[in-house]
């Protein structure tokens, strides 16, 4: 079985611009109460009638930094999988890090560059 894209990102200089254009484009409501005020998508408030959608995230990135797009891929092992990544000739860009309490976030390039995240869910005690 395969693993399953389980969210989406965007990341540019002004966040809050962002989450009030894909807020007016698509009538996503944003879940700003945290921390880093990443704008949350809530998947169960964005399905269509079969009942498909995803979750996601609209911010801003850190100063400097122009911003990406991209989706996040469900794994059991982010460490493993970027050391995956690197053996087919893509390169480790960040992680494994716990990023909020029970969620490890990583990211990679492909061999074309292009950005992609890996997502697990750290053990509970």
């Amino acid at each position: 079985m395969g693993q399953p894209v389980v969210h989406f990102e965007v990341i540019g200089k002004d966040g809050e611009a962002l989450q009030k254009f894909y807020g007016e484009l698509f009538d996503w409501e944003f879940d700003t109460n945290n921390e880093q005020k990443y704008g949350l998508v809530d998947r169960d408030a964005n399905l269509n009638e079969k009942g498909w959608g995803i979750a996601g995230g609209v911010a801003k990135g850190p100063d400097g930094y122009d911003g990406h797009v991209t989706f996040y891929v469900e794994v059991d092992d982010v460490a493993a999988t970027l050391d995956k990544v690197e053996s087919l000739g893509g390169s480790k860009v960040f992680g494994p890090e716990e990023v909020f309490p029970g969620l490890v976030l990583g990211q990679f390039t492909d061999a074309e560059g292009h950005l992609i995240g890996l997502v697990m869910r750290a053990e509970q005690e």
